[in-house]
């Protein structure tokens, strides 16, 4: 599922709600987690997971075309771990 698409299914079953109202809502709160991220905060969502920021150390790696080194910088990277209700509703349980 895409954007667009959450915004119109949660439209459709909310029809009190204008469209560009839901799409507001949809924006504010994605942009909320990306701000509490972009702090380092982890943002977790009782039943469907838990947002969070992980720092990759510096390496040596390979450039897969020459096969020669190349330095990596240090990074950070979103990850996602899935909340327990989400793992079950996928596995069948």
């Amino acid at each position: 599922m895409i954007r667009s698409e959450l915004i119109q299914k949660l439209a459709d079953e909310n029809p009190h709600l204008y469209q560009r109202d839901v799409e507001r809502i949809v924006n504010t709160i994605f942009e909320e987690i990306t701000d509490a991220m972009s702090r380092g905060d982890r943002v977790e969502l009782r039943g469907f997971g838990a947002f969070s920021v992980k720092q990759r150390d510096a390496r040596t790696g390979r450039n897969p075309r020459t096969g020669e080194a190349v330095e990596v910088e240090e990074k950070h990277v979103p990850f996602f771990k899935t909340g327990k209700l989400l793992r079950d509703r996928l596995n069948g349980k």
